[in-house]
């Protein structure tokens, strides 16, 4: 029997780890999530919407179609997930790991990034416009096609990243080097 919205809060708030738990199009908008476990979690097509995440772990976590709109998942660990076609749209992802995940056509229009680590990841598809990458860490990520329009990546680090076919116009702070576009 899947788990109710009240559980899952009632979990986190007892400091209870949720790892593992399939928790699949479940509706969690605007809720208070703050340090919650959700390693390995099958979150697929959730609605995390406007919650606060902050310091959460969602290592190796399904996050496919999950939604993240205005959340703040600032420090929060990504590392390893799935979230293909997931929308961080305006989300807060300061200080966050993204590193190893797959994050195919997601979005990430407006959201903030700064001194984010998305090291290793596939974002192939994915949009970022006028997202703020101010200091991220690119590192060995594909962001084949992707949309960077109007991005700020001011002191963003990108050794061995793939751009190839992205939509750079407007970018604010970054040169991408010629062997990596």
């Amino acid at each position: 029997m899947p788990m109710t919205p009240d559980q899952v809060l009632d979990k986190v708030a007892a400091g209870e780890s949720l790892a593992g738990e399939i928790l699949r199009n479940i509706e969690l908008a605007s809720a208070d999530l703050k340090n919650a476990d959700f390693s390995e979690c099958d979150l697929t097509g959730a609605d995390l919407s406007g919650a606060d995440l902050s310091g959460a772990n969602f290592r190796g976590a399904d996050l496919s179609k999950a939604i993240f709109a205005h959340a703040n998942l600032s420090e929060a660990d990504l590392s390893g997930v799935t979230a293909n076609a997931a929308d961080f749209t305006e989300a807060n992802l300061e200080g966050v790991f993204l590193v190893g995940g797959q994050f195919e056509m997601a979005s990430f229009n407006l959201a903030e990034l700064s001194g984010a680590d998305l090291s290793e990841a596939d974002f192939t598809g994915a949009d970022f416009i006028e997202a703020s990458l101010n200091g991220a860490i690119l590192n060995g990520s594909d962001f084949s096609n992707v949309n960077l329009t109007a991005a700020d990546m001011t002191d963003a680090e990108a050794n061995d990243t793939v751009f190839a076919d992205a939509t750079l116009d407007e970018i604010i702070g970054f040169e991408i080097p010629d062997d990596e576009y």
